[in-house]
């Protein structure tokens, strides 16, 4: 379903990475983890994951976050799409949603395991943030992998977090890493490796970039027992 948006403000998080929020003309209904398509034009259209929860403002605002890379021109053109929708002051910008089978399985209240990657991070924020908004007791791991500090844009934040609620357990993860760095160091799936003998009674989510994903499933499946119907990624339905 098509929904006109206005566009309530687009901030830098980072150098590259945009938070744009979203006022649908009429409130979305969506479940944690899934995305939406940015529409651009009829064959022109754009898959970034609905960073808020389901619960914020009952589906009246939607948060994205849109990294501009060199090699992402599209990414940029939905940038600039929300900046000049913004300045018009009307809704005329389209979004399709919601999309995805990879959402949050709250029914089963068993321990998760979110992995991320640069950010991928939009897709497990909004599970967080709706488990802890619910009062869910199982317990949560969040492993956030970057090439630097840059990349975990939001890292003090849940730092923070986590320290509020004793539930979630948040564990970045840097490739290239300052000499203060106190966290874990290198590959982020090798982090999860190493923390777990088994995966095998927790439902894991992933999101990242296609190869991560891929490696993801083959090592945690067959080095860690977990098993296919425990493991989420969007990026699954095209494989």
């Amino acid at each position: 379903m098509t929904i006109k948006c206005a566009v309530k403000s687009v901030s830098l998080l980072t150098d590259s990475i945009y938070r744009i929020l979203l006022q649908p003309a009429a409130p979305v209904s969506y479940k944690a983890g899934q995305y939406l398509l940015v529409v651009l034009g009829t064959k022109n259209k754009h898959p970034f994951s609905i960073v808020s929860s389901p619960c914020r403002q009952n589906g009246h605002e939607l948060e994205l976050h849109i990294c501009v890379a060199k090699k992402n021109a599209c990414a940029l053109d939905v940038v600039n799409a929300s900046k000049a929708t913004l300045e018009k002051g009307d809704d005329s910008f389209l979004i399709e949603a919601p999309h995805g089978d990879a959402w949050l399985r709250e029914e089963r209240q068993r321990p998760l395991i979110l992995v991320a990657g640069g950010t991928g991070f939009s897709y497990v924020r909004s599970m967080i943030d709706y488990c802890l908004s619910q009062n869910f007791t199982q317990l949560i791991f969040l492993y956030w992998g970057g090439r630097d500090i840059n990349h975990l844009y939001s890292n003090n934040e849940m730092k923070m977090l986590a320290l509020k609620h004793s539930q979630l357990n948040y564990i970045p993860v840097l490739e290239n890493a300052p000499k203060n760095w106190s966290s874990k160091i290198g590959n982020v799936l090798e982090a999860v490796m190493e923390d777990f003998v088994s995966l095998s009674k927790y439902d894991v989510y992933i999101a990242g970039r296609l190869e991560m994903v891929i490696m993801a499933r083959e090592k945690f499946c067959n080095e860690r027992g977990v098993r296919c119907e425990h493991l989420f990624a969007d990026a699954f339905a095209y494989l």
